[in-house]
């Protein structure tokens, strides 16, 4: 009786043993990954606030050059434009008439 009393809580121990086990290494790997984590923050912050500066300065370049090219093509042309076309002199055929009868 007491060998069988022995082997159960042998085996409960080795159950509980295993689950406690791989929490306290579930717990360090989880540990080691927040620091490492914790530790690579200032880098990426640093890393996208400067993807984030050249993107901006790409943006503003761009949007310079489409004000610029915008106003070049509105600007005036009074000293090279000339008259306005008027009306033709010369009577035109209508679709009731033919030309040349």
């Amino acid at each position: 009786m007491e060998r069988e009393v022995i082997a159960a809580l042998l085996v409960v121990g080795l159950l509980v043993g295993c689950g406690v086990g791989s929490a306290y290494a579930r717990a360090r790997r989880g540990w080691a990954d927040y620091r490492t984590a914790r530790n690579t923050v200032p880098g990426a912050r640093r890393a996208a606030f400067g993807l984030i500066r050249a993107v901006t300065t790409k943006v503003g370049v761009i949007a310079l050059l489409l004000v610029g090219a915008v106003a070049y093509a509105a600007g005036s042309d009074d000293d090279r434009a000339g008259p306005a076309p008027g009306p033709s002199a010369t009577p035109t055929a209508t679709h009731g008439a033919r030309a040349g009868r």
